[in-house]
């Protein structure tokens, strides 16, 4: 498909810098084959019903976040003289003990064998060859050290549009976690989640609307823009995710009862139906790369919690191909009338799947 069908106007100033406080006063659009209704996140237990089944991501954001500067060598020939100087990086998947690929900038001024230097005692070596904005760093420390680590000197990968007009400082710390985080892994949050307070599970469960989780590890592909003309020549990242047994039984009860499967968030989504490929949802453990747009027919989700995504992104073409194009493009311009606030701490849609003919369309 073109991807100019997936591409709106978004006025900056519709994109969240800042979180909804507290979490379940964000605001919501429900829509359905009816059409499209402001709600609010604590009319949930309201708007789903008794028998429906949450699937949550509790996947945990790493302080992957470094500010580093280049040890300058004793020999001036070694570094070419090209001085200390200051990189930002971002980890985004590791890639052998204590090895992890990284977002580099800037790059191109990065040599193999390079030592950067994040604090005293906590340093990296920079691994060759490397391309595209990204290397391999060499920690030379264990897991276990190397988190710690982390934990102590880095700080949350906010998205790049939030970074470019601030800090992350100490309230992203518990605003960019989601209550039910548990699996360290993830680059991004599973940003659904974040609207959620004990409170409204417990309201959720009060209503017979249970819950379970998966664990996809969100990874920086999140973040990247779709660079290609056609939705057939764009390559997914991939990221590492497990369903288990007790999830898929308690899904199949779910569906035998009558119940609907309502993801919480894209991830949850994507990981869901890339355990279910064959037609069957089966356990799964292992990377997902899995590109859903208008035509792909949802074996596993009845029903997608998400926040409102930018222009021409994956993500909007995904919650495209479960509520369909034309309605979403109509929901996505009433929400800009109306206010709505986008992506990572913006307000969230409730989307039911559209029946087959509004739901798909030719690749």
């Amino acid at each position: 498909m073109d991807v100019d069908l997936f591409d709106f106007p978004l006025p900056d100033e519709a994109i969240a810098l800042r979180p909804a406080r507290p979490r379940d006063s964000a605001r919501l659009l429900h829509l359905d084959a009816q059409g499209h209704r402001d709600r609010g996140i604590r009319d949930l237990p309201d708007l789903l019903r008794p028998g429906d089944f949450l699937v949550f991501n509790n996947t945990r954001v790493l302080p992957l976040q470094l500010e580093a500067r280049r040890e300058v060598g004793r020999d001036v020939g070694r570094d070419g003289g090209r001085g200390e100087g200051r990189f930002e990086l971002t980890l985004f998947e590791a890639v052998g003990l204590g090895r992890w690929r990284a977002f580099a900038k800037p790059a191109r001024r990065l040599r193999t064998d390079d030592r950067l230097i994040i604090a005293e005692g906590f340093s990296a070596r920079v691994e060759g060859p490397h391309t595209g904005g990204q290397v391999v760093l060499d920690f030379g420390l264990s897991d276990a050290d190397l988190l710690a680590a982390l934990e102590r000197h880095g700080s949350l990968p906010l998205p790049p549009y939030i970074r470019k007009h601030r800090a992350v400082d100490e309230r992203d710390q518990d605003d960019y976690q989601t209550v039910l985080a548990r699996h360290d892994g993830a680059v991004a949050a599973p940003t659904a989640g974040l609207h959620f307070t004990n409170e409204l599970l417990q309201r959720l469960t009060d209503a017979g609307i249970d819950h379970g989780e998966v664990t996809l590890h969100v990874g920086p592909g999140t973040f990247l823009p779709v660079s290609v003309e056609n939705t057939e020549n764009h390559v997914m990242h991939s990221e590492w995710g497990e369903v288990d047994a007790a999830l898929v039984d308690k899904i199949q009860q779910t569906k035998a009862n009558g119940g609907r499967v309502v993801a919480v968030g894209t991830t949850s989504l994507r990981l869901l139906e890339s355990a279910a490929r064959d037609g069957v949802l089966k356990p799964f453990t292992g990377d997902t790369d899995i590109f859903i747009t208008p035509g792909y027919q949802f074996q596993v989700v009845d029903v997608l919690l998400t926040n409102f995504h930018l222009p021409r992104s994956t993500l909007f073409m995904l919650v495209s191909a479960l509520a369909g194009l034309d309605a979403m493009q109509a929901a996505y311009a009433h929400a800009i009338q109306a206010g709505y606030r986008f992506y990572s701490y913006g307000d969230a849609c409730l989307l039911e799947l559209a029946p087959a003919d509004l739901g798909a369309a030719a690749k």
